[in-house]
């Protein structure tokens, strides 16, 4: 199915007393992104009750409800991953929610190790390591082809134990950012420089896009040889929706502030240029699948590949080289403050 159903699902999310008090680019981004947290958070509660529901009574629909809670809460964090300042870099919660890359397959060893322990806590979950605490070991549990062949393939009572404890550990850790997001709204706003630090968040979250999540699999750095497992979320098949779901979330997210931002600097047709740039872009990603494997295995589908790679690149040059420029910054950010 087309990716740009994920980027079109009905939030869970309530609107916040932010949300009624934009009158400033800041003040709208604080808002938005305050709204995107709180829906990744409800998504990870929505995911964690369907987990235990499943445990506790085994069947096929209660599995299909839990993988479709890890997909719509997975594509929600990708709407707000370009975020990389503030709450979400206090105790490595990034790494806790995505331990990605993982080039050596770290998820995967720590999920066995764990499996082999004789009984699994909550509390020792909460104490592991990154690479056993979020989306990817999900994954693993409920998507790896080789553990769904396995003796340990869920419903085993030890991965139900697994599957519920990094669900509720994923549950607490998006809850509190969701709150400390809230927490850090007197010092977001009071802080001039934050509007350079969120244009560079935006920068940052498209570099890493273009360059790592779809340059690299395609074979254009590096090893030069096609590659779907650097992707994300390869074992579900979502490395191309997790590339839509982030497109949507800085244009959801990142656009609206940074349109008021242009109007208040005489810019309204770089704000009207960036938003048919997001546009094009959504529109290329919409016309292909959620999974990016079968586009690297056909030469025809890969060019459909680059046809977005340029689409991500124009959208990446655009923001760096026409709109942080005319806003006064600049990469290191020695910024003019629009608010």
């Amino acid at each position: 199915m087309p990716a740009l159903r994920h980027l079109i699902a009905v939030p869970l999310f309530v609107l916040t007393p932010w949300a009624l008090a934009t009158e400033t680019p800041r003040k709208q981004w604080l808002a938005d992104i305050g709204d995107g947290y709180q829906s990744l958070a409800n998504r990870a509660a929505e995911l964690q009750r369907v987990a235990e529901d499943y445990c506790a009574v085994p069947g096929t629909d209660g599995r299909t409800q839990v993988e479709t809670a890890w997909k719509e809460a997975f594509l929600d964090w990708q709407a707000v991953r370009f975020v990389d300042f503030g709450p979400i870099e206090q105790h490595s919660r990034a790494w806790q929610i995505q331990f990605w890359p993982d080039s050596k397959n770290l998820v995967a060893r720590k999920v066995g190790f764990a499996l082999d322990q004789s009984a699994i806590t909550q509390q020792q979950i909460d104490e592991a390591g990154v690479a056993l605490q979020g989306f990817p070991a999900l994954e693993y549990l409920l998507f790896d082809s080789r553990m769904g062949q396995s003796e340990q393939a869920l419903p085993a009572d030890q991965t139900c134990q697994l599957l519920t404890a990094i669900a509720g550990h994923l549950e607490t850790t998006t809850a509190n950012l969701a709150e400390d997001w809230q927490h850090f709204a007197p010092h977001y706003l009071s802080m001039e420089s934050y509007t350079a630090r969120t244009v560079e968040a935006g920068l940052n979250g498209l570099e890493i896009l273009q360059a790592r999540r779809l340059a690299e699999p395609m074979g254009l750095r590096n090893t030069k040889k096609r590659n779907p497992y650097l992707g994300d979320a390869w074992r579900s098949g979502h490395s191309l929706a997790a590339i839509g779901a982030s497109v949507d979330g800085l244009y959801r997210y990142l656009y609206p502030g940074l349109k008021t931002l242009l109007r208040q600097h005489n810019k309204p047709e770089l704000a009207e240029r960036l938003a048919k740039q997001f546009d094009s872009t959504l529109e290329e990603l919409n016309a292909l699948p959620d999974a990016l494997a079968p586009s690297l295995e056909d030469d025809e589908k890969y060019r459909e590949l680059q046809s977005l790679f340029i689409e991500i690149t124009q959208l990446e040059q655009v923001l760096a080289n026409r709109v942080a420029p005319a806003l006064g910054i600049s990469r290191g950010f020695n910024s003019s403050d629009g608010d």
